[in-house]
């Protein structure tokens, strides 16, 4: 008998990715975002911190000073106060919205969707983000207006339904001031975490719900084994991106109290700002500058790294 012999497999070939048209490197497509990077953010931070090695009042020559500035900012009581301000502000733009968002968007999911609709959803979402879409400084000079002592709409409304004795000074007070603009705050900052965690509720496998819902689970249990593990990602990105804006937080500060009253709103952004322009000591607030980048770098590299080990631990 003839025994036929068949042809062994050809052998897959790996043929090397092309490149973009015309030979280019895709290191090419980088150059751009490079060079912005240069522009804007290096070459602006080098020049600060240079800028805080001198005494300088902006007019004339610098005068080079050395670690005079960074000596001095250790012992100002100012700035500590103002860091703690910050504080302060990261809870009402991070840790609060992060919490309340949560919440909210597992209700409007789990809930409101459910019962009536997802246009209805769609339209509670909506006005909640509505302070996001909003420029602060249209926004806040509508909260200054309502909180004025005088003819505020807020002390308007306590008189009218009986209660004058609560009646305050809301941002004039250095006792209550810090916590009328957290309360702000709050309420600017709520709307975007409860965007992102909608978005982070439809890649939740339903599958999920169902079995705890067979299991008898009530919706608090649901929500704490279910969907805070499943939704880890987007608060780690909540959370860095808020804590962020928290602490280099100017705008808010500036039109709402302008650092004060006394100091009791000063923020480090604004005390930086105040020694720029307004104490002329521009050496000294590009040193505040200076410090409050490496802040927010080390916040940014800490979380990161969080982050990092829970996904590694999830695998």
């Amino acid at each position: 008998m003839t025994q036929t012999l068949s042809a062994p497999p050809a052998k897959a070939v790996h043929k090397p990715a092309r490149r973009p048209r015309g030979g280019l490197s895709y290191a090419v497509y980088l150059i751009p975002s490079t060079v912005l990077f240069i522009g804007v953010i290096l070459v602006p931070f080098v020049m600060n911190l240079g800028f805080s090695l001198t005494r300088w009042d902006g007019i004339g020559s610098p005068q080079w000073a050395g670690l005079d500035n960074y000596t001095k900012l250790l012992s100002d009581g100012a700035f500590w106060s103002s860091f703690g301000h910050n504080v302060a502000l990261v809870i009402a733009m991070a840790i609060v919205p992060l919490v309340i968002g949560l919440i909210l968007a597992s209700v409007l999911f789990d809930v409101i969707a459910k019962r009536f609709g997802a246009r209805t959803t769609a339209v509670l979402r909506a006005c909640i983000y509505l302070p996001q879409v909003l420029p602060f400084a249209v926004a806040g000079i509508v909260w200054a207006w309502i909180l004025a002592p005088d003819n505020g709409a807020l002390n308007a409304v306590l008189k009218a339904v009986g209660l004058k004795s609560l009646q305050e000074d809301w941002l004039g007070d250095p006792k209550l001031a810090l916590y009328t603009v957290m309360g702000v705050l709050v309420w600017v900052q709520i709307g975007f975490p409860l965007v992102v965690f909608m978005a982070g509720l439809q890649r939740v496998d339903p599958s999920l719900y169902e079995a705890a819902d067979i299991d008898g689970a009530s919706w608090w249990r649901k929500f704490w084994y279910i969907t805070i593990p499943q939704i880890r990602p987007e608060i780690y990105v909540v959370l860095l991106t808020c804590t962020v804006a928290a602490i280099k937080s100017f705008d808010k500060v500036f039109i709402l109290t302008r650092g004060g009253p006394g100091g009791a709103t000063n923020v480090p952004a604004y005390y930086s700002y105040q020694n720029f322009f307004e104490k002329t000591q521009v050496g000294y607030g590009a040193a505040i500058a200076t410090v409050l980048t490496l802040i927010i770098v080390v916040v940014m590299a800490v979380l990161i790294s969080r982050q990092n080990k829970a996904e590694e631990a999830d695998r």
